[in-house]
C-alpha cells in the first residue's frame, strides 16, 4: 500500500505503507486508509516529526559511541534515515498551514 498526501496548496507525497504509517503515529493521526490533517493541527504534527528526528539521531550517536567505546563496530543503521524521510512532509505541512489548506489521504 502506498499512502499518497494530497493538498490543493502543495505537491502530491507519496510514501510507501510503513514509512507514512510512521509518520502518522508520530504527529498523532491514525494511520488508515484515509484521513486528513487539518491546518490547526500542523504546526504541532511539524514539531513532533521534529522531535522525533532529534531523538532518533541523538539514540543513534549514543549507540554509535557506546560501541567504540566498547571496542565494537558501530551498529547498522537504516539507509534512509528518519530525517530524510519526514522532511518532505515537515515541508508540507508548513506550506499547507501558511495557505489553510488541509491534507488528505486515501480520496
Amino acid at each position: 500500500m502506498l499512502y499518497k498526501f494530497k493538498s490543493k496548496a502543495s505537491g502530491d507525497l507519496i510514501m510507501l505503507e510503513p514509512n507514512g504509517r510512521r509518520v502518522l503515529e508520530i504527529i498523532g493521526k491514525a494511520p488508515g486508509p484515509t484521513g486528513i490533517i487539518l491546518p490547526p493541527e500542523m504546526e504541532a504534527a511539524a514539531a513532533a516529526l521534529e522531535q522525533a528526528i532529534v531523538r532518533e539521531e541523538a539514540l543513534q550517536q549514543a549507540q554509535i559511541g557506546e560501541a567504540r567505546a566498547a571496542g565494537k563496530e558501530p551498529p547498522e543503521s537504516d539507509a534512509i534515515s528518519l530525517r530524510q524521510r519526514a522532511v518532505p512532509m515537515i515541508d508540507m505541512l508548513r506550506r499547507c498551514a501558511a495557505a489553510g489548506r488541509e491534507i488528505v489521504w486515501g480520496v
